[in-house]
């Protein structure tokens, strides 16, 4: 089974989500983490992912897809949509947050003790990652 420290990040696009604005705007989020951090990224079958290999190229990251229809193997993901659902409900225009707004919201999320993780912080699991 896949050890994850559920960490988030949230990608600000206020031009929208078609694959020519989430490619590269996702590949300058993930290098914002060090290598240590940058193992894998797993996706769904969003047509937004279309450029997935500019993203691979940009950032030495493997990056997988998920079967169509199985959201059990991108859990961490789910998960995070629900508790990203506290703070933005369903429907929410994103586009009227700001990048500080998404990375303020990632901070807490990051800063949640979570029970997959012994009721650790996501942040406590990657703060030696951090300071290498």
């Amino acid at each position: 089974m896949e050890r994850t420290t559920g960490y988030t990040m949230l990608v600000h696009l206020p031009g929208g989500y078609k694959p020519a604005q989430v490619a590269p705007a996702l590949a300058a989020k993930i290098q914002t983490l060090p290598a240590a951090l940058r193992g894998s990224l797993t996706w769904d079958q969003g047509v937004e992912m279309r450029d997935w290999k500019q993203v691979r190229m940009a950032t030495d990251m493997a990056i997988f897809f998920c079967d169509p229809h199985a959201p059990w193997q991108r859990g961490t993901n789910e998960n995070t949509n629900g508790l990203l659902r506290q703070y933005f409900p369903k429907g929410t225009d994103l586009s009227v947050h700001s990048s500080e707004d998404l990375d303020w919201v990632a901070a807490e999320l990051n800063d949640r003790p979570r029970k997959r993780l012994a009721f650790k912080k996501p942040i406590e699991q990657i703060r030696p990652l951090l300071l290498r």
